[in-house]
């Protein structure tokens, strides 16, 4: 193998992107292998009623032409023996702790960028081996381990890690270097560049920019004076340049939120603050599993059209009650939102979170009296949810059949995004 120092830089980084292929399906298959090994499947939110879309979609489906954001009905004309099956966040978490668990052993510098997929930065990891073994090993234990399949990139930065982890699905691994970006990347179209959304590639066709080429070749100052600080960046991108570091720092959440989509729309005020009581609920539970305390609350909206609205209010004193949260988002819905008007989807996102003996809670007198009492309330009823389970003490509002009276259910609440449990993480003592 000759020397094991040739296979990294004297300066600079080694990067693995880990990405999890068709990951919420793949679990489902490796928890139940005789039941759903090689078929065509679909992880869709709302799977009794036809209606929702297709979350993630097994390769078998995939080889059809169905597709992750594709509308249920639409799959099923596809193929009609498509195998739905309904979200399970508990089962995800779980699979997702485990392969981390796996990368881990290899660097402590390890950084989850969602539920399947996360960064290693292996540059100080020599002794497990070339880049090349250790992407290998990580693949094999993984598939040995888990019967998960996941691609790995291997690149001197993430940007390039993360485009090499695209390159071959499932079960593939790509080395991407400078060098190679020219003859790779260039002839791609701009959207293919991570980080480059629709919209932005949209703008860059409007000024005849339409490959990563011809964005690697654009004048800077056409772009910064088009896209701000963004054009710096994408031009160094386009060249394969990234400077950003593996954040391993597991930081302290910036944001809980929870939205819920409603399986038919609804009107009445009275329905609309039924599903923001059990978001209240369901996002404070979770603001003080984390110990933390909100300061700024945050309303999403969104109308039958896709039409997307949030507001947000600042709180006079940070707080982890229902009723507050609750309160703070009622006004909000009171105040922009015309009664009458139909809505799909509600969500509450808690912002300005601070640690909660960090938050010095400045009490007036009526409420100082009141505090210990209200804290002793629902210390009892989260010990109570703890031990019996989320339904175990709700509140009549709380009560109705739509999806918000689901949200407490583990098992079916969660994005890709929520990281909350990340930090719970078993950690290899050797690693520590």
């Amino acid at each position: 193998m000759g020397n094991i120092n040739d296979y990294y830089p004297t300066s600079g980084r080694v990067i693995l992107h880990v990405d999890m292929n068709a990951f919420y399906c793949s679990v489902h298959e490796a928890e139940e292998p005789e039941r759903y090994r090689g078929q065509a499947t679909a992880v869709a939110g709302s799977v009794e009623l036809r209606k929702g879309v297709i979350v993630t979609c097994s390769y078998t489906a995939r080889g059809m032409g169905i597709r992750t954001g594709m509308n249920v009905r639409q799959a099923l004309k596809i193929y009609p023996d498509l195998i739905l099956i309904q979200p399970n966040f508990h089962l995800y978490r779980k699979y997702s702790n485990a392969f981390m668990n796996i990368a881990y052993a290899y660097t402590p510098l390890l950084e989850a960028t969602s539920i399947d997929e996360c960064y290693l930065d292996i540059t100080g990891s020599k002794q497990f081996g070339t880049p090349l073994q250790i992407a290998e090993e990580i693949q094999t234990r993984i598939r040995e381990e888990l019967s998960l399949p996941c691609s790995i990139g291997i690149a001197p930065n993430k940007l390039l890690a993360k485009m090499g982890s695209d390159m071959k699905k499932p079960n593939g691994i790509s080395i991407m270097r400078i060098r190679d970006v020219p003859k790779v990347l260039w002839g791609r179209p701009c959207g293919e560049l991570f980080g480059i959304g629709s919209k932005t590639a949209e703008k860059l066709r409007k000024l005849n920019i339409t490959n990563i080429g011809e964005l690697a070749a654009a004048d800077e100052g056409l772009l910064t004076s088009t896209f701000g600080v963004m054009g710096h960046w994408m031009k160094q991108a386009a060249h394969g340049l990234d400077y950003a570091p593996v954040n391993a720092d597991r930081e302290q959440s910036k944001s809980i939120g929870h939205t819920t989509t409603l399986p038919a729309d609804i009107t009445s005020t009275e329905d609309a603050k039924r599903v923001l009581l059990n978001l209240s609920d369901q996002v404070a539970r979770r603001l003080r599993k984390q110990k933390l305390m909100a300061s700024g609350v945050q309303l999403t909206l969104r109308t039958p059209d896709m039409k997307t609205i949030t507001r947000s209010r600042q709180l006079g004193t940070p707080t982890e009650n229902t009723e507050d949260i609750y309160r703070e988002a009622c006004l909000l819905y009171d105040k922009h939102w015309n009664q009458g008007k139909p809505l799909r989807l509600l969500g509450i996102t808690l912002q300005q979170l601070s640690a909660r003996e960090e938050s010095v809670v400045q009490l007036d007198l009526f409420n100082y009296e009141k505090q210990p009492k209200k804290e002793s309330l629902t210390k009892v009823m989260d010990e109570l949810r703890n031990k019996f389970g989320e339904s175990a003490v709700l509140t009549a509002g709380m009560l109705g059949d739509d999806p918000s009276a689901l949200i407490r259910n583990h098992k079916v609440r969660g994005t890709s995004l929520q990281m909350d449990f990340v930090r719970n993480t078993e950690r290899k003592p050797e690693q520590e």
